[in-house]
């Protein structure tokens, strides 16, 4: 059976996240993750949120800008592994 996450570059785990630490996450992380393209880890996304609030604060619009940019930045550098060279990136 065909896996999807093969081809992206975040990091496999031996052991996946629990739905505890879903469920620990803040709700707007939730929300978040709820309908991002790759399959992030609750922990992933709570450190890029700490680095998030540091910079920016607690403001969840700001929160959800890095988190997109994180996840477009990923993407932008899995599209030649899985699309190949050809593939338009913005």
């Amino acid at each position: 059976m065909p896996r999807n996450n093969l081809a992206t570059s975040l990091r496999k785990q031996a052991r996946a996240g629990s739905m505890d630490d879903f469920d620990r996450l803040p709700a707007e992380l939730r929300q978040w993750l709820a309908q991002a393209c790759l399959p992030w880890s609750a922990g992933s996304v709570v450190r890029i949120s700490k680095r998030a609030a540091k910079a920016d604060g607690l403001e969840t619009a700001r929160l959800h800008a890095r988190l997109d940019a994180a996840e477009r930045k990923t993407l932008r550098r899995d599209a030649f592994k899985v699309w190949g060279r050809h593939y338009p990136v913005d």
